[in-house]
Parts: structure tokens; sequence; C-alpha cells
């Protein structure tokens, strides 16, 4: 019971948070550019805009379901079900006929969706309860995630700008998912709710200005994309999570592997866009 009511709160947040990405986009393309470089700027450019702060306000409210999910679900599962909100942004920027997407992002968002749900069925019936980490590994981990976020946003041959900052913005956002985890387990770790702001506030701001770079399919299915693969492999490295056996194994391969061609179709989609 507790479970299966962990997994419906963590669908429920995903639908929240996906639609408020799709009022979000809508208002930050009327605004002037932001950027995490001058954060102050951005935010006042941002909480400026009712129409950019009914959204935020949903995805704030998805975001505190999302906590409470992480309550009652392990990490991986809760990342690998959330992350299935993309067809929320397929069906709005469809105005709700998936079939007039362009034939490459049906692709993608099939991609996308299988290699979520195979995630989620690779860790059916396995031990996900896993164990508190050492600080070292955190820093480790979040650096390095960081580190990447830095890098992305940067651009690069492979990657168009707007497939860049959902990138930056998804591994922040995982920064910040990662923490929310840690932080759950009360004691010492609620000393990482200020690194947990810092990095949402951040990724925040990256997603927005990929939407204003683009359409909301490449930004945020790309962010989510690395929100919640990025947090699935931290369930087993840093917090100890079974990894699958036997067919739970390659069903966990073939989800990482889908979920990557996923991600490269909408960077194709991203280079087109700009």
């Amino acid at each position: 019971m507790r479970l299966s009511l962990g997994l419906v709160l963590a669908t429920v947040s995903a639908v929240a948070i996906n639609w408020a990405y799709l009022r979000e986009h809508d208002a930050a393309a009327d605004l002037a550019p932001v950027s995490a470089r001058h954060p102050f700027q951005a935010a006042r450019v941002l909480l400026g805009s009712r129409g950019w702060l009914v959204g935020f306000g949903a995805e704030s409210g998805g975001w505190l379901v999302y906590v409470a999910a992480l309550r009652l679900a392990p990490l991986a599962l809760v990342q690998a079900l959330g992350g299935a909100g993309v067809a929320i942004l397929a069906l709005g920027t469809s105005h709700g006929h998936l079939g007039r997407l362009p034939r490459r992002e049906q692709v993608a968002l099939a991609a996308v969706i299988a290699g979520l749900c195979l995630l989620g069925l690779s860790l059916t019936g396995v031990n996900t309860d896993g164990r508190q980490p050492g600080l070292a590994a955190v820093l480790l981990w979040c650096g390095g995630i960081a580190g990447a976020a830095l890098f992305l946003r940067a651009g690069s041959a492979y990657l168009s700008k707007v497939a860049g900052l959902g990138l930056s913005a998804g591994l922040l956002f995982a920064i910040g998912d990662i923490t929310v985890k840690l932080a759950v387990h009360g004691g010492i770790w609620l000393l990482v709710l200020p690194a947990m702001g810092v990095a949402y506030a951040l990724g925040s701001i990256e997603l927005q200005a990929a939407f204003q770079r683009g359409d909301v399919l490449t930004a945020a299915g790309l962010a989510t994309l690395a929100t919640n693969a990025v947090p699935v492999a931290a369930g087993v490295v840093l917090f100890h999570e079974d990894i699958p056996p036997g067919a739970r194994g390659g069903e966990q391969i073939a989800a990482f592997a889908t979920l990557l061609l996923g991600g490269v179709l909408l960077n194709r989609r991203g280079q087109t866009a700009e």
C-alpha cells in the first residue's frame, strides 16, 4: 500500500510539472532573455510575469507531491515513473493530436516513454530500499553532475543551444532530486537543503532560457530525460539500490539505450528549431 501510494503521487507530480512546463514556455517566449549567468536579473524578469508565475506555482506544487512520493517509494522507481510525464508535453504541443507531430518527434517520444517504462519494469520486485551514502561519494557525484551541466550549457558541435540548455537544466534538477532524497533521511543531511535550492533555482533559469530559444518538447523533454535517468543511476551508485538480476538487467540496459535514442532524436529536433 505504501509503495502504491508513492507511485500514484509520482504520477500526479509528473502531470503537474509537465503541464507547468507548457505554461512556462508560453510565458517565457514573451519575456526578455534570461541566463543563469545573471540569476538575480533572471529572477526579476520571470517573477514579473503573471503567466509564468501560474506555471511555476503548478511546478512547485508538483515538486511537493514529488517529495511526498520519495517518502513512500524508492528514488529509482519514482524517477522512472515521473519521467513519463513527457507525454503531457507532446499532447500539449500537438494540441491533443500526437499524429500532428513530425515523425522524428513521434519516434523520440515513443523511445523516451518506452525507456522509462522499461526502467520501471526492470525494478519491479527488486530490493530498492538502499542505504544512506557517504558524504565524499555525494560530493563527488554531485560535483561531477554540476561540471557536466556547465559543459553542456556552453554548447558544442553535437548539441543545439536548446538541447544543451535543456540537458544542463535537467542535470541541475537531478542534483536537486538527489539532495531531496538525502534530506528526507533527516539529521545531518538537512545541511544539503541550501545546495538543493541553488540547484533547482539555476536549473529553472536554464530551462526558461531553453524555452526562449526553442520548442517546449525539445527543451523540457531533454531536461526530463536527464532529470530522471541520472537519479536512477544515482540510486544504484550512491544509495546502493540493487541492480536487477537476469532478464531485468537486460531490460535496464535496453531502457537506457532507448532513452539515449530519444535524446538524440530530440536534439536533432532542437537543431531545426533554432
